[in-house]
């Protein structure tokens, strides 16, 4: 694998892990629904957290589907940087 494409490609997972955390730090305050950053947010990481709070039981008012996903983006990014590494 191309160490510039594997380093670009962990780069970008990173930045969804920030955008997921985000999103989760943003839904414990009351922001207006017009607001185009936490719009940007939903855009980008609905596809990611959506397939996991439809499998993931439901514990109260706790979610724990962005924790799922950055779980699985940083397993990722481990796999990507130890492939590149090889």
């Amino acid at each position: 694998m191309n160490h510039q494409v594997a380093e670009l490609f962990t780069w970008f997972l990173y930045l969804l892990i920030f955008a997921v955390i985000a999103r989760s730090l943003l839904s414990w305050f009351p922001i207006s629904q017009d607001n185009q950053f936490a719009y940007l947010l939903r855009r980008i990481t609905d596809p990611l957290i959506e397939p996991f709070r439809r499998v993931m039981p439901r514990t109260g008012m706790i979610d724990l589907s962005p924790m799922a996903v950055i779980i699985i983006l940083w397993l990722m990014i481990t796999v990507v940087s130890q492939t590149a590494a090889s």
